[in-house]
This record gives C-alpha cells, structure tokens and sequence, in this order.
C-alpha cells in the first residue's frame, strides 16, 4: 500500500566521520529527498552529515525542520536554512516531535546519538506507538554489523521477526525512498 508522505524524520551524525562517502551519501539523501518532494525533520544542526543532508534538501526548495534541544544548541550550531526552528527543553521532547512531525524514519551514518534515535523509533514500532515505515541507508557498509545483530536477535528470540522486517535497508538513497513509500 503506498503512503502519501510529506516529511522524512532523518538520524544521522553532527560530524561528517572518517571518510568523504558519508558526506556525499547525506547530500546524495538530501538530494533524493527533495526531488520526491520530501520535508525533512531532523536534528537542526548546520555541521557534519546534518548540515551536509539540510542543505540539499534546502538546495531542493523543500522545508528544512530542526529540533534542536537545549544544552546541544552550543554544539550542534542551527542550521542557518531552517525553515522552522523548533527549540525544545530534552533530548526526549526531541524525539517526541521528530516522531510526530516525520512520516517515516532513516537512518544514515552517525554515532551515540543516532543509534538512540533509531532504536527508539524501532522500539515504538515493536509496542505500537507508531506504524511508520523505517530505513537504514547502508554507506560503504557501515551499517552491516548492525544489521547481522539485529538478525541475530531475531534468530535467537530477543526481537520479533516483524520488526526486524520492518526496517529497510538499503545503500540507494533513491532506491530507500521508493522502497519506504512503495514506490513513491
């Protein structure tokens, strides 16, 4: 069944990592994005992979969301594009209104902070918060041990095979979008 979506909620890292293929894979999202004509939702910040992914969507013509939580706004400086600037008090109100206001979640590279928000969102999806489709953008397989974990939990009886069939993996960013929307 294909969703009508507006806005993509996006994990990913406020530093561009180790090598330029993360960097390109987020303007490469951001672009693929925009052209679906997808908002985005994210965390608001104007360096890494965040900023990389906000400015192709913004180059895009399409909204720019930031959720930019107190304390993190001296290290995650706001994206100078935002089209809404939503300031909020803890990284759970973040997460709150990145959930509410997306229509689906991705992933792409990132650290602490991005694995927090997605298995969040993937535990939702287990108890029924939310039916939203999920996404792994998989660059240069850095998501692969996670994926053959997440495959290993389900083999062993820790996470319901529905869930784990839930999240998308992909190493497209147009090929992701299409899969998550059915064929949008």
């Amino acid at each position: 069944m294909k969703r009508e979506a507006r806005a993509i909620t996006v994990f990913c890292g406020s530093r561009d990592g180790g090598k330029p293929v993360f960097r390109a894979a987020a303007t490469a999202f951001g672009e693929a994005m925009a052209k679906a004509g997808f908002d985005l939702v994210y965390g608001g910040a104007a360096n890494g992979l965040m900023g990389a992914l906000a400015d192709a969507v913004a180059a895009g013509g399409r909204k720019v969301i930031g959720v930019i939580p107190k304390g993190l706004d001296r290290v995650e400086f706001a994206h100078p594009k935002l089209t809404e600037r939503i300031n909020v008090g803890s990284m759970h109100e973040r997460k709150a209104i990145m959930a509410e206001r997306g229509d689906a979640f991705v992933a792409l590279p990132g650290g602490f902070g991005t694995m927090d928000e997605l298995f969040e969102a993937l535990t939702w999806r287990q108890i029924a918060i939310h039916d939203k489709p999920l996404g792994l953008l998989d660059v240069d397989g850095y998501y692969a041990p996670l994926v053959s974990w997440l495959d290993r939990a389900v083999s062993d009886g820790f996470a319901p095979p529905r869930v784990r069939d839930a999240l998308i993996v992909d190493t497209s960013p147009a090929s992701l979008l299409a899969r998550l929307f059915g064929g949008a």
